[in-house]
């Protein structure tokens, strides 16, 4: 089995944006390309992870008609849909699909277009991932994530101004990332203050509705050197299930999936938490922040909160998380985001991130689909 390399790396803009998804998806795979030097009909295989085009635009097809665009053809296409957690499911796909001799070189786009749609209208889209008796009661995931969020703060006895440090400091990470959606600092006061959502979370606790795209370009290691002297090898990476049904969990505050794909992933590498340098985790609720770092082993279990306020995950601190802005800051077009957490891990251990760059050689990607339905981690370590 080879090495698994990563060679190239891209990320439109993220925010508000006129195209459509294949435009979208054609301007990331265009770019990552670029980034790397390669030309598009070296591509043997081309995955496209998205959830819900077909939901949101009625497009379907979206892969073929991507190389078409990018002049890739004839490269097997694939679409990846593991809800909101597809990108980083387009990472573990492209990863075996070198690691197996399958392909050389396998490019992977993923993107989403959203914002067309009316908040009700995305919401419902994105509700339907539940299941279904819980959907034909009117469960959404920022109920889930209140309901998890007041269980944890009085369990484990943390301040709500925690959760506002959270938002806090990824609107503040965000301000050097040219692509996040908002690039504006907040403080406390102003996160404490906004309108409640889903008791005890109020707005400045969730993500946005945002269009957008990334890519990420992979080869065997001993191919990267024919292009670059400084890349990312894929170390470790690892998929894993929780139940469909949160409430059927013993502790909604622990995410079994997070703590076994994690487990797997560390298992491959060959290392355990305490070697991370830098992690970007799910955010799509500032509660899921906490609630991965004790799953992937950065913090005991309830005390995530407590390493917030040591100022460990801020950017300066000894375990940056969400150096990108998080999806809070930056941006979650679904089927785009677990591949934007895979491009800013491999710009950090490759020394490419600019502002926000933090002395990293070892990189965490967690991309949560649902309420921890479906996780992926990767974990991402430099050669330079």
């Amino acid at each position: 089995m080879s090495d698994v390399a990563v060679i190239g790396a891209s990320m439109t803009q993220f925010g508000e944006r006129e195209e459509w998804i294949l435009g979208l998806l054609a301007e990331a795979g265009m770019a990552c390309l670029d980034d790397a030097g390669v030309e598009s009909d070296r591509i043997d295989h081309l995955y496209v992870s998205n959830m819900a085009s077909g939901e949101f635009e009625g497009q379907t097809g979206v892969p073929n008609a991507l190389a078409h665009d990018l002049s890739a053809m004839p490269a097997y296409t694939q679409r990846v849909d593991q809800t909101s957690s597809s990108g980083g499911a387009g990472i573990y796909a492209a990863w075996q699909s070198v690691a197996s001799g399958a392909s050389e070189m396998t490019l992977l786009v993923g993107g989403e277009k959203m914002t067309h749609r009316t908040t009700g209208e995305a919401t419902d889209v994105i509700a339907s991932l539940t299941h279904p008796v819980e959907y034909k009661q009117g469960v959404t995931l920022p109920s889930f994530a209140g309901l998890a969020a007041r269980l944890y703060l009085e369990e484990y006895g943390a301040p709500r101004e925690s959760l506002a440090k959270v938002a806090v400091k990824n609107h503040a990470n965000g301000v050097d990332n040219p692509h996040a959606q908002f690039r504006k600092e907040i403080d406390v006061e102003t996160a404490m203050e906004a309108p409640m959502v889903a008791d005890p979370l109020r707005l400045y606790d969730f993500c946005p509705i945002t269009d957008g795209s990334a890519a990420l370009l992979f080869c065997p290691e001993e191919v990267a050197s024919e292009y670059t002297d400084e890349y990312a090898v894929v170390s470790g990476v690892a998929g894993a299930t929780d139940t469909h049904v949160v409430h059927e969990r013993t502790d909604p505050t622990t995410m079994g999936g997070v703590v076994e794909s994690g487990r797997q992933a560390y298992e491959m590498a060959g290392i355990g938490p305490e070697d991370v340098d830098v992690a970007e985790l799910h955010d799509m609720f500032t509660i899921l922040e906490f609630l991965q770092m004790e799953a992937l082993g950065f913090a005991p279990e309830g005390e995530a909160w407590k390493e917030m306020d040591r100022g460990t995950t801020a950017i300066d601190g000894e375990r940056p998380i969400n150096t990108s802005g998080g999806l809070k800051s930056k941006g979650h077009p679904l089927g785009a985001s677990g591949v934007a957490q895979g491009y800013e891990i491999y710009k950090q251990v490759t020394g490419d991130a600019g502002d926000r760059q933090v002395d990293a050689d070892v990189g965490v990607a967690c991309n949560v689909g649902g309420f921890g339905n479906c996780v992926t981690t990767a974990i991402m370590e430099g050669r330079r």
